[in-house]
């Protein structure tokens, strides 16, 4: 299957530890207001588009402004991440927006700050990234044969505000209802000890249901032919890259949830 192929090439390519700066977790109050986390968009801007608006339609019968959470890995693979990240950077008159951080932005934030040919992100979605910035496919395999080609060749292409977009996203967001985060959680830790490269590359088979973080988790990573709704855990990455179809879970207090799901292949 797919999924299982997707998942495994993921965590072989999950980077040794390093000690960097603990991302910022978020803690907010959002009362009435419909709140729809995003799945992985992986670079198909047209269906982040039309999944939007298909979010603004749905949330014009709520008088609370709406919030949509991007639950991480908003780049590679797909064809457009420069310009999803253009358009997350712009203000939507719509809803508010946060955008959490996943495995492969952080992959991204720590390749732009030490380019190299041999960086594990080139091998897992980067060389298509890079390609959404412009650069010239043959310009780039042979910028790859030396670290500074390579460099100058990055470092002319990126926008400065698109690397602080990739450094300042935040890891966690938790409501008094929710947790989103890009992966999932750890059981038997703490959510405040949790590691954030776990937040970001932890894999399961879904068996733990997280009751024990008294909270529903909402989360992406691990495709699934169709989003999992269980009463503590929430999972709606449904591979857009691969199948066309992202998918938004919509959660208004004292109602159940609801998904939203479009199909644009092509994206």
């Amino acid at each position: 299957m797919i999924w299982a192929r997707l998942s495994g090439l993921a965590d072989l390519v999950r980077p040794a530890p390093t000690k960097v700066q603990p991302r910022q977790r978020l803690q907010i109050e959002v009362g009435k207001r419909p709140v729809y986390a995003i799945g992985d968009v992986h670079g198909c801007m047209a269906a982040l588009r039309a999944l939007e608006a298909e979010i603004a339609a749905d949330a014009t019968d709520y008088p609370d402004r709406p919030l949509v959470v991007m639950l991480g890995d908003v780049v590679d693979r797909g064809p457009a991440s420069a310009q999803v990240i253009d358009h997350l950077l712009s203000a939507s008159p719509a809803f508010d927006r946060i955008c959490l951080a996943g495995n492969h932005e952080l992959a991204m934030a720590a390749f732009l700050s030490a380019p190299h040919p041999q960086h594990e992100w080139l091998g897992f979605g980067g060389f298509e990234t890079l390609l959404s910035y412009g650069i010239d496919e043959a310009a780039l395999r042979q910028a790859l044969a030396r670290t500074s080609r390579l460099r100058a060749l990055v470092d002319s292409h990126i926008p400065d505000d698109h690397r602080q977009f990739l450094e300042l996203l935040p890891i966690l967001l938790e409501t008094p209802q929710h947790i989103f985060v890009h992966a999932g959680l750890r059981p038997g830790i703490a959510i405040e000890i949790q590691h954030d490269s776990d937040l970001v590359w932890l894999r399961d088979d879904f068996s733990s249901d997280y009751a024990e973080f008294g909270k529903t988790v909402v989360h992406g990573h691990t495709p699934v032919m169709e989003p999992l709704l269980s009463p503590h855990r929430i999972c709606v990455d449904t591979g857009a890259y691969a199948t066309g179809r992202l998918t938004a879970v919509k959660l208004v207090v004292g109602d159940g949830p609801r998904l939203l799901t479009v199909s644009h292949h092509n994206a």
